[in-house]
């Protein structure tokens, strides 16, 4: 068997596997505004994805990324709620012509400074984490990872 992570939607969990005896399973969080894949929508997408890049292998936990940049390492001392790229980034491609906007629409797997909600849609399309579970799983995933996310 091939490395897959597989996301439900309803469940809001990951599971990764990486053999037919490996698994571990994550909560997630995705989008509070529903499934899709139209630009702009903040929906997130279902079918088959890859993952094309990554970002973060040698930040500390809670380093803030933007434009998958690291610019600050964020105080969990310090609420906030602006929604936070933190501490790892799995950057998805979409693997069928309805998902090739995927990339472009910057469809992540990331932790957040939200880790209260991981178990409920709040996201702005992303699947985000919490922080030490995207951290453990960063070194196990390789890009072309596929990722399935189903409903």
């Amino acid at each position: 068997m091939r490395p897959q992570l597989v996301v439900s939607i309803k469940e809001q969990s990951l599971k990764w596997q990486d053999s037919a005896e490996a698994e571990m399973s994550f909560p997630i969080s995705s989008s509070k505004f529903g499934l899709g894949t139209k630009e702009g929508s903040n929906c997130t997408p279902l079918g088959r994805f890859r993952i094309c890049e990554k970002y973060g292998a040698r930040s500390p936990l809670y380093t803030s990324f933007k434009g998958r940049c690291p610019v600050s390492v964020w105080n969990p001392e310090e609420p906030s709620e602006e929604d936070f790229v933190l501490s790892r980034i799995f950057r998805l491609e979409g693997l069928s012509s309805e998902l090739t906007n995927t990339y472009n629409r910057y469809i992540y797997f990331h932790g957040t400074n939200q880790e209260d909600l991981i178990g409920t849609p709040a996201s702005h399309g992303c699947i985000r984490m919490k922080n030490a579970d995207i951290a453990m799983l960063y070194p196990l995933v390789p890009v072309g990872t596929e990722v399935i996310i189903e409903d």
